[in-house]
Parts: structure tokens; C-alpha cells; sequence
């Protein structure tokens, strides 16, 4: 698919389809000496533990047969501030998801027949998990919920976390596929409806626990086929970024990986979820990935082919070490012409402002939410095609301090202002 060579500034006239060999080898040993470190380390949930700080808590663990399916587990939960102990059961119905991670099976409670989904994970007992940390320090509409946590055990003395939450029967993923199928796209609707709760989401975890996902996909956003609410889910690869701190660049899923991490930054900031939200952008509004690279160079070729040749400080903002690097010069494809000649400009414009090379340019996820593209969402009567009410866009919490009272006035409409009876001024208002 790659059709650009990438070409190192020792070799001024290199051949058209060459590609940068030298490049090729510096992604290879960056990712084969971050392999090699995470191997000495113990496998948790498909993100290493990095610090002595995460040692593993206390939890009650209970026994289980290493099946998944058609077994029941019990635990006990509770008995913390005053709590009472109670024994809760599960009944493992049927595997929803696998990975490198373990398993997701779908399990009815015995008690309140409440369906949930349970994340399996072997797990190492002198470690935490990252994702049980960051998944209870979360509380928003848009995020997968915890509900709690147990662990259990095999007859082979493996240990597994057990991570049960929220079950959403589909994934964006499954509904991109879904229209495909039906050599349909998504109505632009649906599009809106879905963004919007996603860059709420990612709104919420970059500014409240300041958690950067790292692997936003249409596989990791669920979707409710009958309130059309969206939740970010899978935060096995998340991790609360420090400044000055290096981070392993190899993550996140090709499609949607930002153009910095191929680069192998290792300071990279919450804007590459941006760069991800883009590509999920873009996918729905095609009907297929706009960055469908085949490996680490091709993605850059495929990225360049839309954006076009990276300036020397677009580069240095991606990763200062590549500004020795000559690419060739190719300019940008006009963005009115990626997509279908009936495509909304203002879908063409938030696009536009998410997938810029330098990190610093790519606009926020609250800067997002507030996009002209979204404006239908916030019309007075405003519903699904089906006449019923959308999922609640507007409930903005902790997610909004610090915004700019012009910015609160975009996101919350004055309509919604007025019906909940805020006590404190419109900002709108003159």
C-alpha cells in the first residue's frame, strides 16, 4: 500500500519506492527493546507495571475451575465504611471479547438479575493493575463503569482479576460494520450523536483524573442499540501522563495511532487520543479507515498522503530527534475532496482541527464538543430519528473547570440552562 519513500538526509536522490530502511530499523529496536524491558516485568492487563508503587492491594479471592462459561463464581464484596458483607453470584454465560489481556464474558447476577460484563485478566500477585487504579478513580456517563472487583484462582494456582462492570451489548465497531455490510454509511445523526459523547468522555478522563486512554478505537466505544449512549471502555492501555516522564511509544492500535508515536516519542500528551478521535471521526463519516496502514512506515505514508509532507517543525513538535530526517515533498490532499462532495463543511472542519501533525494544534476534547458540527444536538427539540429523547448530551460536571465562560455558553445550551434551573447566570446572556 505504502507508495512514498521515507528518506534519510545522507541520501539526497534515492529511488521512488524506496522506503527509509533506516526508519524501519529505528521503530524495530524501539519496540524490540520495549518488548525486551516489558519481558523481565510481569504481564497485567497488556500494560506493564512501571513504578514500585504498584504493588498489589488486598481482595478477597475466590475459587473457579479456569472455564468461563456456564460455570457460577461467587465472591464477597463489602465491608468497608460500615458496609455489610454479602455474597454475590455470577453466572458466566457466554465470552464477548479475547485478547492478550484475557477474556470478556457476559454473566447474569444471580441475585438481581442484573446482566454485567466481567474482564478476566491473569494477573501477577505482587502487582497491581493499572486499569482497577484507573478505573476506580472514574464516575461519568460516557466511561464504562466499575461496579467492583474480585479475584479468583485455578487448580494450576493462576490468579485472574476479575473486573466486572457495565455490559453494553455493542461496540462503534460493530455498528460501522453493520452499515458497511448494508453498503450503507452512517446517518449523519448518529454520527453527531456518537462523537460528541465520545469527546465528552475523553473530556472528562483528560481533565479530571487526567487519564490518557491510548487506545481509542471503534472496538474500544460501546454503544447502546436503544438509547444510543456511547462509554469509553478497555483502559488496559491507559495511564495517567506525568510531564518528563517517558512512556513506551508503541501503543495504540495502527489505524488510529498519532503520528508522534510512530515518530517513538516518548513525552507524548493526552492529544494523541485526539489524533485517535479524528481517525474515528473520519471512519464513520467514510465507511472505512482513513489511515489503513499495513505496518509502522506505511501508516506514515498513508498519513502523509492526506496531510502531506510534515514541515521540519511539525516534525521537531512530534519527536525532536527526527528533524534530521528528509521525507518527500508531497502536498496536503484537500480535505473537501477525502471526503463525499455532500459531506458538511463543518464535518470537514473538525477533522481538520483534530488530525494536525503538531500535537499543541489538534483542539481539545471540550473545544470539540463545543464544534459547530455538533450544533444540531443542542437544538431545543432536538431527538432520535425515532422520536424518543437522546441520552443525556448536556450534564456537564467536573469536566468543565477551568473552561472559559464563552466555552461553558457553547457546550450547555440556553435552553437546557433555563429547564435544570441553574443558579448562576447564562454566560450567554447580555
Amino acid at each position: 500500500m505504502a507508495s512514498l519513500p521515507l528518506v534519510p538526509q545522507q541520501h539526497p536522490n534515492p529511488p521512488e519506492n524506496h522506503l527509509n530502511l533506516q526508519l524501519l530499523q529505528h521503530q524495530q529496536n524501539a519496540h524490540r527493546d520495549q518488548g525486551a524491558a516489558a519481558a523481565v516485568r510481569p504481564a497485567v492487563a497488556g500494560v506493564r507495571p512501571e513504578t514500585d508503587s504498584d504493588k498489589e492491594m488486598s481482595a478477597a479471592a475466590v475459587e473457579g475451575n479456569g472455564a468461563v462459561t456456564g460455570h457460577i463464581i461467587s465472591t464477597t464484596i463489602g465491608g468497608k465504611n460500615g458496609e455489610p458483607k454479602r455474597t454475590i453470584s455470577y453466572m458466566a454465560e457466554r465470552v464477548v471479547g479475547t485478547g492478550s489481556f484475557g477474556i470478556v464474558f457476559q454473566a447474569k447476577c444471580l441475585e438481581t438479575g442484573e446482566t454485567v460484563a466481567i474482564k478476566k485478566v491473569l494477573q501477577d500477585k505482587r502487582y497491581k493493575n493499572r486499569e482497577l487504579q484507573l478505573m476506580r478513580l472514574m464516575d461519568h456517563p460516557n466511561v464504562i463503569s466499575l461496579k467492583h472487583c474480585f479475584f479468583s484462582t485455578t487448580s494450576r494456582d493462576e490468579l485472574f482479576l476479575n473486573l466486572v462492570m457495565d455490559y453494553v451489548p455493542e461496540s462503534l465497531y460493530k455498528v460501522l460494520r453493520h452499515y458497511s455490510n448494508s453498503n450503507q454509511r452512517m446517518p449523519l445523526i448518529y454520527v453527531k450523536l456518537y462523537m460528541y459523547q465520545i469527546f465528552r468522555g475523553l473530556a472528562y478522563i483528560h481533565n479530571v483524573p487526567r487519564i490518557c486512554h491510548r487506545d481509542v478505537k471503534p472496538q474500544n466505544l460501546l454503544v447502546d442499540p436503544l438509547t444510543h449512549q456511547v462509554k469509553l471502555c478497555d483502559f488496559g492501555s491507559a495511564k495517567v501522563l506525568v510531564n518528563g516522564e517517558a512512556n513506551i511509544s508503541y501503543i495504540c492500535s495502527r489505524y488510529y495511532r498519532a503520528p508522534e508515536l510512530i515518530f517513538g516519542a516518548t513525552e507524548y500528551t493526552t492529544a494523541i487520543d485526539i489524533w485517535s478521535a479524528g481517525c474515528v471521526l473520519a471512519e464513520l463519516l467514510l465507511g472505512q479507515p482513513l489511515f489503513p496502514g499495513e505496518n509502522a512506515v506505511d501508516q506514515i505514508v498513508e498519513i502523509i498522503k492526506v496531510l502531506g509532507t510534515p514541515t521540519r517543525e511539525e516534525i521537531r513538535c512530534m519527536n525532536p530527534n527526527y528533524t534530521d530526517f528528509r521525507f518527500p515533498q508531497r502536498k496536503a490532499h484537500p480535505w473537501h475532496k477525502v471526503f463525499h462532495k455532500r459531506m458538511p463543511p463543518e464535518a470537514i472542519d473538525l477533522a481538520s482541527r483534530l488530525l494536525q501533525y503538531s500535537p499543541s494544534l489538534r483542539c481539545t476534547a471540550l473545544e470539540a464538543c463545543a464544534h459547530p458540527f455538533f450544533d444540531e444536538l443542542r437544538e431545543p427539540n432536538a431527538r432520535l430519528p425515532n422520536g424518543r429523547p437522546f441520552p443525556p448530551l448536556f450534564n456537564f460536571k467536573q469536566e468543565l473547570t477551568g473552561a472559559s465562560p464563552d466555552l461553558v455558553s457553547k457546550l450547555i445550551p440556553e435552553h437546557v440552562w433555563r429547564q435544570t434551573g441553574l443558579n448562576f447566570p447564562y454566560p450567554g446572556a447580555t
